[in-house]
């Protein structure tokens, strides 16, 4: 099924395999500028809270222009212009080789960043014309177990090869895979019926393609704007912080943090590859239908923050972590499909520029709230796990260290998991409420019916 829709759809094929290779050249930027930072900022949370809100923060600030930009430009060559512009910021990580360059690392994390803001709503945007209707659902999917792959791949590949050759490489290595990507986009071709059916799918044709046009549209579906924050309530607790702080204080083998990091990154690709698989075997492809499995992916975050809070070894976290992308990565894609399938193309980059933009403003919520409970909790705890030789006493300080550090992390994810109880309570009011709107429409017309009989 999977495989016939890339086998039949050249197009979309061209786009899957644009996103397969700089998703993995992705993974191989993130591994190393995590532990750069971490390494010359000496394991700062906030610093790495700041590199985290760099490449979250832009995008929330240009999501409403780049909405814009995607519904009233060509999609095909905002994304090749995205691919090719994001190679030379890549390439210019390469300037940032000493403590004192720490700056640098931010503001080009920023402008790749920015870009992305782009790319992101406009790949979602262009969907809907390359692929056929019915086949949404298995495109989204395809597009995030590939997300997935990527980065259960990505990561410990990653990790290896920015331990083993440096960051240097593996920063190159994501830097061509860029360009790559824009060359297969340029062999899209957008067929004129595909065209025709955009231009002609719903009767709004007076509205001026603005941002406030968006939010006129969002206004009158509320259904929409409970869509939308899906991506925002699961983006509750940052992930991606906790794995660099659990890497290089907790799990560092031998003073290496790149490897643990890798590993934990790649449980989290494992489950987010489970997850839209396992909930397809439950899903009719209709709206309704998603909506009911968006509750239980709500409820795996959750767990997955619980058994988080354990930290017990590697291994419990790294479970913990697929538990978490499981629900997570499900309900990225239905949240992206029920857009797909309920909103205008003429809206479509607006809808997923804000989508994105609530997305990235929980995560730089998140990112701040956690980064700042990490120092505050561990003020007083030194970073011996990098020591590589050690006397009896030094031996007894970094059982304790490990022991605080583990058990403030636990806490806070403990919190995290308290905390995410509210979007999955607000999304079961929001079904209860869409299902009382349902039986009271269907009885408003079926009484007209009886009174004329």
């Amino acid at each position: 099924m999977y495989l016939k829709v890339l086998k039949e759809n050249p197009n979309f094929r061209y786009l899957w395999l644009a996103q397969v290779i700089s998703l993995l050249g992705d993974w191989f930027n993130t591994i190393a500028l995590s532990v750069l930072v971490a390494e010359y900022s000496n394991g700062s949370g906030l610093a790495i809270s700041l590199f985290l809100m760099a490449r979250f923060l832009s995008p929330l600030i240009v999501s409403p222009f780049a909405g814009v930009i995607v519904d009233k430009f060509d999609r095909k060559k905002i994304l090749i212009y995205c691919n090719l512009l994001r190679t030379g910021v890549v390439l210019m990580f390469l300037l940032a080789t000493t403590p004192d360059t720490l700056w640098l690392i931010y503001l080009l994390t920023i402008l790749q960043f920015t870009l992305s803001a782009l790319f992101e709503p406009g790949q979602s945007a262009i969907m809907p014309s390359v692929v056929k209707r019915e086949n949404l659902v298995i495109a989204n999917t395809l597009s995030g177990i590939t997300w997935s792959a990527m980065l259960a791949l990505g990561a410990i590949v990653g990790g290896v090869v920015a331990s083993q050759f440096g960051t240097a490489t593996a920063l190159i290595i994501d830097a061509m895979t860029f360009a790559l990507a824009g060359w297969l986009i340029a062999q899209i071709k957008i067929t004129p019926e595909a065209k025709t059916i955009i231009s002609h799918d719903d009767h709004e044709h007076h509205e001026s393609g603005s941002f406030m046009d968006g939010l006129r549209y969002l206004a009158r579906n509320p259904a929409t704007i409970a869509t939308l924050l899906i991506k925002g309530g699961g983006s509750i607790g940052n992930v991606d912080l906790l794995m660099t702080v659990m890497a290089t204080q907790l799990f560092a083998i031998h003073g290496d943090s790149q490897l643990p990091l890798g590993i934990m990154y790649s449980a989290f690709g494992v489950g987010a590859i489970a997850g839209p698989l396992l909930f397809n075997r439950f899903n009719d492809g209709s709206v309704p239908r998603m909506r009911y499995l968006v509750a239980f992916g709500f409820f795996l975050e959750f767990l997955g923050w619980v058994v988080l809070g354990s930290i017990g070894s590697l291994t419990l976290v790294s479970i913990a972590f697929i538990i978490r992308a499981m629900g997570g990565s499900a309900n990225w894609v239905y949240s992206t499909v029920i857009i797909q399938k309920s909103v205008p193309d003429r809206y479509l980059g607006r809808v997923f520029a804000l989508d994105m933009a609530i997305f990235q403003f929980a995560t730089v919520a998140s990112t701040l709230i956690h980064g700042s409970l990490v120092d505050i909790l561990n003020q007083r705890t030194s970073q011996p796990l990098l020591m590589l030789q050690e006397t009896t006493w030094e031996s007894q300080i970094r059982l304790i260290n490990y022991t605080t550090i583990s058990h403030n992390l636990s806490l806070i994810a403990y919190g995290t998991a308290l905390v995410s109880l509210i979007p999955l309570i607000l999304w079961l009011i929001a079904l209860r409420y869409a299902k009382q709107r349902k039986l009271q429409k269907a009885q408003n017309e079926y009484t007209p019916l009886n009174t004329n009989n």
